[in-house]
């Protein structure tokens, strides 16, 4: 059966990553078809729009998106476009896996396997009631926390661990300083956390949770939190595993599906033929698990690593002299 998927290529960079990527999942015969949409600088240089609705209503007929970087102008349209695709179609959770592979710049060679499961919608990122003052010495924002989304985000982390035979979910909070949001989110996530007996349930201080991150990795497996602190802790798993060219995202809501690179579009590079699609190759194995093909998304991680440990047409920031294209062919050749 063949799926169709929106493809949006992105700038900088994204255009040779996702050439990279779509040539490795022809390569494993995942049947999709690709419907191509344009968002980001290339979108505003065509259409007059970072965001068009044709881009929108494609996401939404598909319900499936594969996603390169997009750039952000400074000073105009959305504060972010990522922001504006998340809070469009409510894509709530926000998945971050980091995991050790071979022959990287890890800080850990094989001590890190978890996933941040990240609240998406609320939070810090909500921008409302950001005023500042006459004199320009006040700022203000309004942090907002529901029962809600306090719920389901807690809840999708417990179904994820479920599914993905995890054991155990640290729930990251500041509740000790921030009584009333931080404690809202706190207070529901053990509610959730006491319909899963089987799951081990710990909750840490979201400043304990950096520490712990950096000295003893290996204790966590799933972490769950809010929007601000999720942005953080999730850059700073991927620090620990060799850096954003080996850190993919996936943004899931009810009715539609974003996965992607987490990274920059690399305007310094774009074009030169050097970008690692490690990242959106890795999100497309999280698609792939989304849409039920959990076979052929472990068979193009496991190429992944075997292209790692092979040191085969690597890129030059994986310490090889391959190219995008190159290292694609290699991961495409072992799926």
């Amino acid at each position: 059966m063949t799926q169709t998927i929106t493809v949006i290529r992105g700038d900088g960079i994204g255009p040779e990553i996702m050439d990279a990527t779509l040539y490795v999942l022809e390569a494993l015969q995942a049947g999709l078809k690709y419907e191509e949409a344009d968002a980001g600088m290339v979108a505003l240089e065509k259409h007059g729009d970072l965001l068009p609705q044709a881009t929108l209503d494609s996401i939404r007929r598909n319900g499936v998106a594969l996603k390169s970087p997009l750039t952000t102008p400074v000073g105009e349209g959305f504060s972010s476009i990522n922001v504006a695709l998340r809070r469009h179609f409510d894509l709530y959770a926000n998945v971050r896996p980091a995991k050790s592979f071979p022959n990287t710049k890890s800080r850990f060679a094989d001590g890190v396997d978890l996933i941040t499961v990240r609240e998406n919608t609320e939070g810090a990122y909500i921008g409302e009631g950001q005023s500042i003052s006459e004199d320009g010495e006040t700022a203000l924002l309004t942090q907002k926390i529901t029962r809600k989304g306090s719920e389901r985000i807690v809840r999708y982390a417990f179904e994820l661990a479920r599914k993905t035979g995890r054991k155990k979910v640290t729930i990251v909070h500041k509740a000790n300083i921030l009584k009333t949001t931080s404690g809202l989110f706190l207070k529901v996530a053990r509610e959730v956390a006491a319909q899963y007996p089987e799951i081990q349930t710990n909750e840490m201080i979201v400043d304990n949770t950096c520490m712990q991150l950096v000295m003893r990795p290996e204790q966590f497996d799933i972490i769950v939190t809010t929007n601000l602190f999720g942005d953080i802790i999730s850059d700073l798993c991927a620090g620990l595993v060799g850096g954003l060219g080996l850190a993919p995202g996936a943004n899931i809501g009810a009715d539609a599906a974003i996965f992607e690179a987490v990274h920059g579009s690399a305007p310094d590079i774009a074009g030169k033929g050097v970008a690692n699609p490690c990242a959106l190759l890795l999100g497309a194995a999280q698609m792939l698990d989304h849409l039920g093909q959990p076979d052929k998304a472990e068979r193009l991680r496991a190429a992944i690593i075997a292209t790692l440990e092979a040191k085969d047409s690597l890129t030059p920031d994986l310490g090889g002299e391959g190219t995008t294209m190159s290292f694609a062919k290699a991961i495409a050749s072992r799926v």
